[in-house]
């Protein structure tokens, strides 16, 4: 299983990568390597202000191929499946107050 690392310096640069409409949480990763629809992969990932990093198992979900048309970085999204730290609720409270804004994310 492919361990990617994530480390997140500002709250308005996590919630560009955050995918809320996934059930469990998930993030967007920006790679140009290629991956699979349904990989699995492990996220290490460093929030904004955390001491430690939190580790994630997850599922790619999501491809975004080099050269898409809104100019997004291509890279993948990955749903979380095995949360044992809540990452996603510790995500969820550091950019609560970007949740509801209409600026665009790297996914939706």
């Amino acid at each position: 299983m492919e361990i990617l690392y994530l480390e997140f310096i500002s709250e308005k640069e996590l919630y560009q990568s955050f995918m809320p409409f996934l059930k469990d949480g998930g993030l967007f990763y920006k790679t140009v390597d290629q991956h699979e629809l349904g990989d699995d992969v492990v996220l290490e990932i460093s929030l904004p202000d955390s001491l430690e990093n939190s580790e994630v198992k997850g599922k790619i979900c999501w491809l975004t191929p080099i050269g898409a048309q809104n100019g997004t970085p291509p890279g993948i999204g990955i749903s979380f499946i095995d949360d044992p730290d809540n990452v996603k609720s510790q995500i969820e409270k550091a950019i609560g107050r970007f949740l509801n804004s209409s600026e665009p994310t790297l996914t939706m």
